[in-house]
């Protein structure tokens, strides 16, 4: 979850910018991070505690307000609403990560994915965007073959992931559905050499740049891990509660 955490940070600053090149410094000052990193921790707590999962929403989105929270679920969150409101935005997908690290088979990781995401994303494109990142983030865990992971998400999920960065980049726009940003945020990961080169490659598209970046982020680091540098810096960008569930988490599920 720390590489989604960490790609989210990447992201932070292309959001909106239309970036378009691997080529930009990775991290600057002004690098933050956004409801993204907020929720992916809020799930994460949700694993650790089996805490009720609508109320922990709420709760994080009220500890940290101003973070870029989508309308929809800014309202859903801002009201402290209790039912789902059929969404397939990419919120689901980008908050999952931590359940693709905790689970130890398929099927509890596409269990606890739908779970995470039915809150609030309960439709269908909603959750597979969801269950398709965790699975994702499993799949990395457990096997070393890229085309050997295309090919299950692929048949799995029914996402087309045969095309490549370099042909959807000129004509790529900021896109907030699952449909549209999973399978692209995928084949960033998939394309990568690296957890720095997945980052990038996920921000070149110019799109839903902290999102798309938390995506592959998360995936890439059930692959790769994250480079120290990298993690010590968004680490320090946390608060307290923020890095005390992360450390939890990953003490928990020993990664790193």
């Amino acid at each position: 979850m720390l590489g989604a955490i960490a790609g989210d940070v990447i992201g932070s600053v292309h959001e909106f910018a239309a970036t378009k090149t691997k080529e930009f410094p990775l991290l600057v000052p002004e690098s933050h991070f956004t409801d993204d990193t907020v929720l992916t921790v809020a799930i994460a707590e949700w694993i650790l505690t089996g805490a009720d999962l609508v109320d922990l929403l709420h709760d994080y989105t009220a500890s940290f307000p101003g973070r870029g929270y989508g309308l929809m679920y800014g309202r859903w969150a801002n009201n402290r609403w209790r039912d789902p409101y059929h969404s397939f935005g990419n919120g689901s997908a980008m908050r999952v990560s931590p359940v693709g690290f905790a689970f130890e088979n398929l099927e509890q990781v596409l269990q606890r994915a739908e779970r995470s995401a039915v809150v609030t994303h309960n439709h269908p494109e909603g959750i597979r965007g969801a269950q398709a990142v965790a699975a994702a983030v499993f799949w990395a865990r457990q096997l070393r073959d890229k085309t050997e992971i295309r090919c299950r998400l692929a048949e799995h999920f029914g996402y087309d992931l045969g095309f490549t960065l370099d042909a959807i980049r000129p004509t790529y726009r900021f896109n907030e559905t699952c449909q549209d940003t999973v399978p692209q945020a995928l084949v960033a990961f998939l394309e990568s050499t690296g957890y720095e080169d997945a980052v990038r490659n996920a921000v070149s598209l110019g799109g839903d740049a902290d999102t798309l970046a938390c995506i592959t982020g998360g995936v890439a680091e059930a692959y790769y891990g994250v480079p120290e540098n990298i993690s010590r810096h968004c680490f320090d960008l946390l608060d307290d509660r923020l890095a005390a569930v992360v450390r939890r988490f990953r003490d928990r599920f020993r990664l790193g």
